[in-house]
């Protein structure tokens, strides 16, 4: 008899701190100049310039690689990267429904960036290295009307594409080697390339603009120069600045009402120049490369975002930069909440750890320590301090209000320290290092003492939990090996093994029982008294198992992985109940607020998601 399959619900996103900043011109303001458009993973977001309320579409599988905003605000669409051999998506959505209007596939690999026309019938897609072509397609009857190589065989792959702001049937594609004007015949579904003539000057173009009359193509170059067209006869007409060339490159291009331009480099400096002579007027130094600049209006206001996933907000005529967002750009090692208020959470990655709120997706204090990488951290129990385990050997301990260094614990590991977690009674430290060694440290009023250095583990201690008496912790190693060890008289009490590299371990809140998972993709459940295997979940299809966390009544339980789903477990039936998809990356963290109303999920891209917990705590 077949039995009906098991009906997973859809976890509920409530927000995302994050922007992907190497999306070139992934930044845009829409036509209502309301929303500012991004994408984060595989999901779109639409932030409401005002107040920071965000909406999302979410459809896409793999990350979302381009986006493009037609001139009316009716549609938005989307592309994304596929592993290699299979299709990659473009999604037009419709903006007042938030629904997706069509689903067009024919690039392979990735889409490289899409272009609307000036009247909203037709869309251009280019595919990106591994693809080469271009596509046209009809919106209205959602299929390709032509295609074609995107450039000639003796030519580098294109990177840059526009479409005319007058005309419908002209688009510019540029790239390495390559700079032509398109022109679509639609009587004969064609379209036929007119090659740009440069003479002499050979450059790998980054950016495209056309002048709003449709008079110029202004094409930014790797080399850091701008080259100006001719859009009618394909002539270049100049080549600057001359004297000073922006360095690393020019990533973006807009043009203003005025004439002028915006230029965005790949050193961070962002300028105000004229479109004759491409004279500096005014000059900003951002952090790291700028890839978007997003115009709101006629221009007056603008939207600035780097490769750092900053955003950025000036007006046109101060041009002073406003910081208006920021994120990790990098892959996040773990994430902690403040117990007792859930309000407040800590994340951490390579050099830094912030401070965020829960409710605003807002940075509320940044810890940075140059060129080192904090990989574990916990908030104590009384909210006072924020302990941390760095890989260059030392554990700190910050003020969470402040972000003062409180405590330094020297040569705490050998190898680094990987894991840490902080006792209830907020004296110890239970810190894991790279060597394998678990150590528990008191902290005193003014220094702190080495209690006692345990030693089964092989390899890597990866995760710490310890028991709510404070008296007992279980540590999870890379060695295949769970521990769970007395740390009053410093000697492991029971030992599990697996044929895994655990990442992380839980205890169920009722103590009795710990959960596992790792690389084998299981999750295990095992009891602690006398360490026996209870049960055996399938917890993943593909990839390691990084982050769980027990609901406070240990009736659920929650899962992320390099699947890049974030599951809700029933923990009696061992069965998922609900499943969020909207990271792009792998998750590297999950945790859940005390109140049982929030649940938090990192990932190696730089994403904070937080989504609303399905299960409301038992009243039992």
């Amino acid at each position: 008899m077949d039995l009906e399959p098991q009906v997973v619900s859809k976890l509920e996103l409530e927000a995302v701190i994050g922007f992907n900043g190497h999306v070139f011109s992934g930044l845009r303001v829409h036509p209502d100049r309301e929303h500012l458009i991004y994408p984060l993973g595989s999901t779109v977001i639409l932030r409401r310039i005002k107040d920071g309320k965000q909406e999302f579409l979410q459809g896409h599988t793999n990350n979302v690689s381009c986006i493009s905003v037609c001139k009316s605000g009716s549609y938005i669409a989307s592309g994304q990267v596929n592993f290699m051999g299979f299709k990659a998506a473009i999604i037009i959505w419709d903006y007042a429904q938030k629904t997706i209007y069509a689903e067009l596939e024919l690039h392979k690999a990735k889409v490289e960036a899409l272009a609307f026309s000036p009247n909203d019938k037709y869309l251009v897609s280019l595919g990106g290295q591994d693809d080469g072509s271009i596509v046209v397609w009809n919106i209205e009857t959602k299929q390709a009307i032509c295609g074609s190589p995107a450039s000639a065989a003796s030519a580098g792959h294109c990177l840059a594409l526009q479409y005319s702001n007058t005309n419908n049937n002209v688009f510019v594609l540029a790239g390495s080697g390559t700079l032509r004007v398109w022109e679509l015949d639609l009587r004969n579904r064609k379209i036929r390339p007119t090659e740009c003539r440069t003479g002499k000057m050979k450059r790998i173009v980054k950016c495209v603009e056309i002048s709003e009359d449709d008079q110029y193509i202004f094409c930014g170059t790797t080399s850091g120069d701008i080259m100006k067209i001719n859009l009618k006869t394909g002539l270049l007409i100049d080549c600057g600045p001359e004297k000073t060339k922006y360095s690393l490159g020019v990533n973006v291009i807009r043009t203003l009402k005025s004439g002028d331009l915006l230029v965005g480099s790949g050193s961070g400096t962002f300028t105000l120049c004229s479109r004759t002579n491409f004279k500096i007027h005014k000059e900003v130094q951002l952090e790291k490369g700028v890839t978007s600049i997003a115009l709101r209006g006629e221009g007056q206001q603008f939207f600035v975002a780097t490769e750092t996933s900053q955003m950025y907000c000036f007006s046109y005529d101060d041009f002073k930069a406003e910081l208006i967002s920021t994120s990790h750009n990098g892959a996040i090692n773990d994430v902690a909440i403040c117990f007792g208020t859930s309000e407040l959470f800590a994340t951490c990655s390579a050099e830094d750890i912030r401070l965020w709120h829960i409710n605003k997706p807002k940075e509320l204090l940044r810890i940075t320590v140059p060129n080192m990488t904090c990989n574990s951290l916990d908030i104590m129990m009384d909210g006072h301090s924020i302990i941390s385990a760095w890989n260059d050997d030392k554990i700190r301990v910050f003020a969470p209000e402040s972000g003062r260094l409180m405590l330094i614990i020297h040569n705490a590991h050998r190898m680094g320290v990987t894991a840490i977690a902080g006792t209830r009674d907020c004296k110890r430290i239970v810190s894991g290092g790279g060597e394998g060694q678990v150590r528990v440290w008191e902290l005193q009023s003014h220094g702190h003492r080495l209690l006692g250095t345990m030693k089964e583990h092989k390899a890597m201690v990866t995760s710490i939990k310890i028991k709510s008496n404070d008296k007992e912790c279980v540590t999870a190693g890379s060695d295949g090996a769970c521990v769970i060890w007395d740390i009053v008289r410093f000697i492991s009490l029971q030992m599990v093994l697996s044929n895994t590299l655990f990442r992380t371990v839980c205890y169920h809140p009722e103590e009795y029982q710990i959960i596992t998972s790792g690389t084998d993709r299981k999750i295990s459940y095992w009891d602690v008294f006398d360490g026996s295997a209870i049960r055996e979940l399938e917890g993943s299809d593909s990839g390691a198992i990084n982050g769980m966390h027990f609901s406070q009544d240990g009736r659920h339980f929650v899962t992320g992985g390099d699947d890049k789903q974030v599951k809700v477990w029933d923990y009696m039936e061992g069965e998922v109940t609900h499943v969020g998809i909207a990271h792009g990356s792998s998750i590297t963290s999950v945790k859940l607020c005390c109140n049982n109303s929030t649940l938090i999920s990192t990932s190696g891209d730089g994403a904070i998601m937080r989504w609303r917990f399905p299960h409301p705590p038992s009243s039992s």
